[in-house]
């Protein structure tokens, strides 16, 4: 379900975190994250794609998402990247965290299977993806914080 890459880091990736919860049926190591927006936290689990490999798969050929659940692509340093679908099955919206933990955009309900480049709108740290429309639902928007375990 989670989209591939376009743009990939070629640096080194991070080691895993010592708070990761048990893998992810994917074989990922899995964090607990948040957003703060409007005084509400929203609370989610994540899958944390780390390696060229992974993050090249992301949400592929995956059937559904639960709306509690999400895959995180993290970065070693800021850059602008771009985001696509190809062999994505369903909707997500993609949260492209600034530098920091502000959310810079949100590309809401990605189109399944497109081949058309999501860009980040800037440098970012990390691309946060969660079931299409769950943003606009729980009013997640631009310069809302995102936390986890780095």
């Amino acid at each position: 379900m989670f989209a591939a890459l376009v743009a990939v880091p070629a640096a080194c990736q991070p080691a895993a975190s010592p708070v990761a919860l048990e893998r992810s049926a994917a074989g990922l190591d899995q964090l607990p994250l948040t957003i703060v927006s409007g005084g509400k936290t929203h609370r989610f689990t994540v899958e944390v794609a780390r390696s060229f490999e992974e993050q090249q798969t992301g949400m592929m050929n995956r059937n559904s998402l639960a709306p509690d659940r999400g895959m995180i692509f993290p970065y070693d340093q800021p850059k602008a990247v771009a985001f696509w679908m190809k062999n994505t099955l369903i909707p997500l919206d993609m949260i492209f965290i600034a530098p920091g933990g502000k959310i810079l955009r949100i590309e809401a309900n990605a189109v399944p299977l497109s081949l058309d480049p999501v860009p980040s709108g800037g440098p970012i740290e990390a691309v946060l993806e969660l079931v299409g429309g769950r943003s606009a639902e729980l009013g997640i928007k631009a310069g809302d914080q995102v936390n986890w375990p780095r």
